[in-house]
């Protein structure tokens, strides 16, 4: 990955939908340029998709949390995770809990009434969102020999 291609990445990150002329005046290349580079990202893997970024208040999606989460058995923990629509993220952390879940829910009662799902895999404890000062931040993807 070359300082084009991290070019590419950045406004790719902020607006997935701009399209590869755009890309390519923004950047100084002619789309051909830019769509092989593209595609020989998302070949390599460092594109892993594209998707939208839905505003959850819009949808009815009240209240966001984080779970900090101790599972006893991580399959069927797994298992009810993938099933819940309420769990938009689960992540294996380190320390006294072994997982962190982000939710969204559309009440504090519906908070409550996945927490009384979950308390059957193990112990937690849930940190409710009252803000996000920084909701979406894009990575900044490192050159070969960048020390920064």
């Amino acid at each position: 990955m070359d300082s084009v291609d991290r070019k590419i990445l950045m406004y790719l990150q902020d607006e997935g939908r701009m399209s590869h002329t755009e890309l390519g005046k923004a950047i100084g290349m002619t789309q051909p340029a830019i769509t092989e580079r593209v595609r020989r990202m998302e070949d390599k893997g460092i594109i892993k998709e594209y998707r939208a970024m839905v505003s959850r208040e819009t949808i009815g999606k009240q209240t966001m949390a984080y779970i900090w989460f101790r599972a006893a058995n991580c399959k069927p923990f797994y298992e009810f995770c993938q099933s819940c629509r309420e769990v938009i993220e689960c992540h294996r952390v380190s320390g006294e809990y072994n997982h962190l879940l982000k939710v969204v829910t559309e009440s504090l009662p519906e908070l409550e009434a996945l927490e009384n799902k979950i308390v059957r895999f193990g112990k937690f404890a849930t940190s409710i969102v009252l803000s996000s000062p920084i909701e979406f931040r894009s990575m900044i993807p490192a050159l070969a020999g960048d020390d920064s």
